[in-house]
């Protein structure tokens, strides 16, 4: 009986390599394609003829998860303009601490009103970007900046006017809005290396080899954050979360704990109002203020400023 299963095991190992035959045709092999996402692409159907795709890589930054955003194209049945059909780019909120991107409170179904959008004609881009806990500003930053970079390198595949781009958020998100917006071309915010190279160079250095633009032609937010170093106060006026909380969100964000402790530059920085200058595109603040929303449309190139949750002109 055991020399019986011997042979059997013998046969078995005999057997395997005939079984692990190369397919027909053998797989390809290139050294300058191989780190390229051949996983065929996720469309999906809505209403109105638009045409979803999910799950898009659009930045890989050395030693994190890939990051990717979902994108609503128009219906073929709509004629693009002559440029090109201009871009809606959704940045989810969540208090930098959670959220994604195809949720936002209190729609139910997100997707569908993100599609009902597209169908009016706009390209949206709904993205994923690093979290507070994986990593701290301003990868936050970086991530909107080379979601930008990436759809713009590939205007001509859907159909993107490069010169009509507007970011939209909520929440946290609205605060990256308004920094993607008034921080066009800022260096310290640029996007690092990605890891879509066959050696990732760890210095993560920024981003040097493309001259694609990181600027918005406007920008939409929903009760965001705009200036860090007064929040604290704020809070305590409008009897909101407490900030003299090192979990507190912001301090989560951007890796210290209160105006006392934390490096003023560190705080200035993070804060949208540290850029805002004449050159600005139009901004459209929808902001939470003493219990009641109330809406301004203003541009900052009228000299006006944005005051934490709130904007003066």
């Amino acid at each position: 009986m055991i020399r019986a299963l011997r042979i059997s095991a013998l046969t078995l190992c005999i057997s395997i390599p005939a079984l692990a035959q190369l397919p027909t045709p053998p797989p390809e092999i290139s050294a300058d394609k191989a780190m390229a996402d051949h996983y065929p692409a996720h469309d999906v159907a809505f209403p109105n003829g638009v045409r979803g795709i999910s799950g898009v890589v659009y930045s890989e930054p050395v030693g994190y998860r890939a990051l990717t955003l979902d994108l609503y194209l128009p219906p073929t049945s709509r004629q693009p303009p002559a440029g090109g059909f201009p871009v809606v780019l959704y940045i989810h909120g969540g208090g930098w601490l959670a959220g994604n991107a195809r949720r936002s409170v209190p729609f139910v179904d997100f997707p569908s009103v993100l599609a009902s959008l597209s169908a009016r004609g706009y390209v949206v881009a709904s993205i994923e970007y690093r979290l507070s806990g994986e990593a701290k500003f301003p990868a936050q930053a970086e991530d909107v900046k080379a979601s930008i970079g990436w759809l713009r390198r590939h205007a001509s595949t859907y159909g993107i006017d490069s010169s009509r781009f507007v970011a939209w958020g909520v929440s946290a998100g609205g605060y990256l809005s308004s920094l993607a917006a008034v921080s066009c071309q800022t260096p310290a915010l640029a996007p690092k290396q990605s890891a879509q190279i066959s050696v990732p160079d760890t210095s993560a250095a920024p981003i040097t080899t493309s001259n694609v633009s990181d600027c918005v032609q406007a920008s939409v937010a929903w009760y965001g954050v705009f200036d860090l170093a007064t929040i604290a106060t704020q809070a305590k006026q409008d009897k909101a979360m407490s900030r003299d909380d090192p979990k507190a969100p912001e301090w989560q964000l951007i890796g210290c704990f209160g105006n006392s402790r934390c490096d003023p530059k560190q705080i200035a920085v993070a804060s949208p109002v540290t850029y805002v200058n004449r050159n600005d595109p139009p901004h459209v603040i929808d902001c939470g203020f003493r219990g009641q929303t109330r809406t301004a449309s203003a541009n900052a190139g009228d000299g006006g400023k944005i005051e934490g949750g709130r904007r003066t002109v």
